[in-house]
């Protein structure tokens, strides 16, 4: 089976595409004091966040290898670490689009890195707004997220909320 028909590989391709464009959206106008952001007294910092947010990519591209390697990534500078997140979500969805045999099943990394990494994605949405700098809401439902399209570069929302 071709990865193109194969349906596990396009859903999460899919959502890697929704973590791009849902994590362009959380970042983007985001002012480079937002990386020290943090609350409540925990040293987590939103750069903190987003370095592990690429370390779950990492480690799902290495499960779909068949390998289990894990790394606690010290932040880069905030827009070197936005370049990282970004370029860890292309390595994945390019693995994803090979013929290359998925070696972890689609259900495990959609329910550990790809969840978790939305689960991030919404925390530095909320920290945005704590952080004076929020972002608007929008209707995803409607949002042009595309297979393949895991860059920074998204299509402009199509139905935000004031």
């Amino acid at each position: 089976m071709s990865t193109a028909s194969d349906p596990a590989r396009q859903l999460l391709r899919h959502t890697v595409a929704t973590v791009a464009y849902r994590g362009g959206k959380a970042l983007r106008g985001a002012p480079e004091s937002f990386a020290a952001f943090t609350t409540g007294g925990s040293p987590r910092t939103t750069a903190n966040i987003l370095a592990h947010i690429g370390d779950l990519f990492d480690w799902a591209l290495s499960m779909a290898r068949g390998q289990t390697i894990w790394h606690d990534s010290e932040p880069l500078p905030w827009n070197a670490e936005i370049d990282r997140f970004f370029a860890s979500l292309k390595r994945f969805d390019d693995f994803l689009a090979s013929q290359e045999p998925l070696r972890a099943s689609a259900e495990g990394l959609f329910q550990g890195p790809i969840a978790d990494a939305l689960t991030h994605i919404g925390q530095l949405a909320m920290l945005r707004r704590l952080a004076g700098c929020p972002i608007k809401g929008e209707n995803y439902f409607k949002a042009e997220i595309t297979i393949g399209r895991v860059g920074a570069e998204q299509a402009a929302p199509r139905r935000e909320f004031a």
